[in-house]
C-alpha cells in the first residue's frame, strides 16, 4: 500500500476570495470614514448627527465581524449572498450620506465602487440591481439629508475649499480601491481559467490514454483469430510438404513465429490485468534505477551508458509500479534510438522531488515540435506514431510528475524526469 498523504486544506473558491477582499475594502473605507468624522466634528465644528452617523459606523463594523466569522465556515458563498453585502454596503452609505450632508457631501461619489465591484464580480443582472440601487440612493440624496453648513456653501474665490479638497481625498480612496480590487479579481478569474485549462487538458489525455488502451486491447483480440487460422494452415502444409525438402524448414520456423505472437499476445492480457491489480510500492530510487537500465541493456545490447548518482544526504525513496519501469524503459530507448553511443543518465534528489536526466547525443528536437511532445501524438522519429511518448508522460503524470525535453547546448536531447520524492517505508 502507498505511504498515508496528508489531507490538505481545500483552496477558498473564487467566490470565497472576492468576499474576503470585500470585507477589507469595507473595513478599509469605514475606517477612513469615521476618521473623517472625528476631524469634521472636533476640528472642523460640523453639526452632526453624532449618535446616528455613529450607529451607522459601528453596525457597518458588526457587519464586517459577522462576515469574518460566516468566512470560517466550509459553505461556499453564492452569487445572491455577494450581492446581499453590496447592498448592505449601499444601504449603509446612503444612510452616512444622509446624515453627513447628503449630495453636497464629495464623498458622494464613492457610490462608484460597489458598482464597479458588482460588475467585475457578478453575473448582468446583479450588477444592474447594485447599479439602479446606487443611482436610487444618490438620487434620494439630492433632495433629502441633514445639511452641513460647511459644505453647503463652496466659496468660488478659494482654490482649495472643503467641497474641492474631500472630492480629491475621494477620488484618490476610490482610485486606489477599485485598482487594488479589480486587479486582484482579474488576477483570480485568470487563475481560476488556468486551472480549468489544465483540467480540460488532463481529461483530453486521460480520453486519449483510454482510447489507446482501448484500441490495444481490441487488437489484441482481433489479432488471435488469423493467428489461429495461421498455425491451422501451417500445420497442415507442414504434413503435405516432403520430409526432406527445405520447406519444411521454412514452415516450421512460420510456425514458431505465429507461437511466438500467440505467446505476446497472450502474455499482454495476463501482463495488464496484472499490473491493474497491483499497488504501488515504495523502492530506492537508485536501485530501482539500476534495475530497470539492466534490464533495458537485455534489449539494447548496441547500447553504451553511463550512470552517474549524486552525492546527498538520504536516499530517493520512489513510489513505482510496473507502468513506471516501462515509461522509463520508453524514455531510453527514445535515446539510444536517436544515437546507441554515450547515453549518459544521471540521478539526482532534492527534498521534495527525484531527477533523473537522460542525454543523448542525436540530432535534437525539432523546434516546431517541441512544445506539442507528449501531449499529443507527436513523434521525433521518421516512422514513429509519438504513441510511446504519449503514454510514457501519461504515466509519469498519473505519478505527480513530469518529462521535459530540450536540446542540450552541447548536441543531443536531455530528457529530464521529475518525480515526487516518497517518504522512507516502514520497517516491519
Amino acid at each position: 500500500m502507498s505511504p498515508a498523504q496528508p489531507e490538505l486544506p481545500l483552496p477558498l473558491s473564487t467566490p470565497n476570495r472576492n468576499l474576503v477582499r470585500l470585507t477589507i475594502v469595507r473595513g478599509i473605507t469605514w475606517t477612513g470614514f469615521l476618521l473623517a468624522i472625528i476631524v469634521g466634528v472636533e476640528i472642523l465644528a460640523f453639526e452632526l448627527e453624532v449618535t446616528a452617523v455613529v450607529s451607522v459606523v459601528i453596525a457597518m463594523g458588526a457587519l464586517n465581524i459577522l462576515t469574518w466569522w460566516r468566512l470560517g465556515r466550509p459553505r461556499a458563498v453564492s452569487h445572491l449572498e455577494y450581492l446581499l453585502h453590496l447592498l448592505a454596503d449601499i444601504t449603509g452609505l446612503t444612510l452616512l450620506f444622509y446624515f453627513t450632508g447628503g449630495s453636497t457631501n464629495p464623498f458622494i461619489t464613492y457610490y462608484l465602487v460597489p458598482v464597479t465591484i458588482a460588475a467585475a464580480t457578478l453575473p448582468w443582472r446583479h450588477a444592474w440591481i447594485i447599479a439602479a440601487c446606487a443611482m436610487g440612493g444618490y438620487s434620494f440624496l439630492m433632495f433629502d439629508y441633514h445639511p452641513i453648513a460647511q459644505l453647503s456653501h463652496i466659496d468660488s474665490d478659494s482654490l482649495l475649499n472643503l467641497h474641492v479638497l474631500g472630492m480629491w481625498l475621494n477620488f484618490g480612496l476610490s482610485a486606489g480601491l477599485v485598482t487594488f480590487f479589480i486587479y486582484k479579481m482579474a488576477h483570480a478569474l485568470r487563475s481560476r481559467d488556468k486551472a480549468l485549462s489544465r483540467t480540460r487538458e488532463a481529461a483530453l489525455r486521460n480520453e486519449q490514454v483510454l482510447a489507446v488502451a482501448t484500441q490495444a486491447a481490441g487488437t489484441a483480440h482481433e489479432l488471435g483469430t488469423p493467428l489461429s487460422t495461421m498455425a491451422v494452415l501451417l500445420k497442415e502444409m507442414q504434413a503435405e510438404a516432403p520430409e526432406d525438402s527445405t520447406l519444411q524448414d521454412d514452415i516450421a520456423l512460420l510456425r514458431q513465429q505465429v507461437d511466438v505472437c500467440k505467446s505476446r499476445l497472450q502474455h499482454l492480457v495476463t501482463n495488464a490485468d496484472r499490473r491493474r491489480m497491483a499497488e504501488p510500492e515504495v523502492q530506492d530510487g537508485e536501485q530501482w534505477l539500476a534495475s530497470v537500465i539492466q534490464r533495458w541493456l537485455v534489449i539494447r545490447p548496441d547500447v553504451t551508458h553511463s550512470l552517474d548518482v549524486a552525492s546527498r544526504r538520504g536516499r530517493p525513496w520512489l513510489l513505482v509500479d510496473a507502468t513506471l519501469d516501462q515509461a522509463l524503459t520508453n524514455l531510453l530507448n527514445n535515446a539510444a534510438d536517436a544515437h546507441p553511443e554515450q547515453v549518459a543518465i544521471r540521478l539526482d534528489w532534492q527534498e521534495e522531488s527525484v531527477i533523473i536526466d537522460i542525454r543523448d547525443h542525436g540530432p535534437g528536437i525539432a523546434l516546431s515540435i517541441a512544445d506539442q511532445l507528449g501531449d499529443t501524438f507527436v513523434s521525433t522519429k521518421s516512422k514513429g506514431m509519438g504513441i510511446g511518448l504519449f503514454l510514457t508522460h501519461a504515466t509519469i503524470n498519473r505519478f505527480g510528475g513530469g518529462v521535459s525535453l530540450y536540446n542540450h547546448p552541447e548536441g543531443g536531447t536531455l530528457t529530464e524526469v521529475t518525480l515526487p520524492r516518497s517518504a522512507a517505508p516502514e520497517r516491519q
